[in-house]
């Protein structure tokens, strides 16, 4: 497959490639305001409520692409860190990347751009047991390192008892929710428009 061949079959459901530098910058903006929003959803659930947070993450890292999606991510974090209430529970400040959830605050990056990355090499769309995987391997990146950092301030034990174990059925269910979703997309842009 050409180069050229490899970039039209790219991932793209928004027609991001070759979109202007203001356009970029507004996107950051409007995806820092979603991450923002979907940190505020709270599914409840047991052992723990869900929230849409590493949803977001994940499907702005394949909707965005690697780069942008992992720009926008850090974007967001700056905001948390200027005091913005943009973390979950209408949390902002320094205190949250210093505390026990600042693994997972360090993964979020990390994440949507390995979801983004995933996603450009054919990991997403049609391809719905690949984009499924492609998901739940960030968020299990995710629970690792912020499960890893969670377990060194409060010891291991207590550290997966509480900050990875009660989280992995969800995401699993969300990994399944962004692969379907994606799998929509995708076969919406493949089907002409009726006008």
């Amino acid at each position: 497959m050409t180069t050229a061949s490899a970039l039209s079959h790219r991932f793209d459901p928004l027609g991001l490639s070759g979109r202007s530098l203001p356009v970029k910058a507004a996107l950051v903006l409007s995806g820092t305001g979603i991450l923002a929003l979907a940190s505020q959803v709270s599914v409840p659930m047991v052992p723990v409520p869900i929230t849409l947070q590493t949803f977001a993450l994940t499907m702005l890292g394949v909707l965005y692409g690697w780069r942008l999606g992992a720009l926008t991510v850090l974007a967001w974090l700056g905001e948390a860190m200027l005091g913005l209430p943009v973390l979950a529970n209408a949390s902002g400040g320094l205190a949250p990347f210093v505390g026990p959830t600042a693994g997972y605050l360090v993964s979020f990056p990390i994440i949507a751009a390995l979801a983004g990355f995933l996603a450009e090499k054919g990991w997403t769309g049609e391809h719905v047991v690949k984009s499924f995987v492609a998901h739940l391997a960030a968020n299990i990146l995710c629970l690792a390192i912020g499960g890893a950092w969670l377990s060194w301030m409060i010891g291991l034990e207590k550290g997966l008892a509480f900050g990875v174990t009660p989280f992995i059925l969800g995401a699993v269910i969300k990994s399944a929710l962004a692969a379907a979703v994606l799998l929509a997309l995708a076969r919406r842009k493949a089907q002409p428009l009726d006008l």
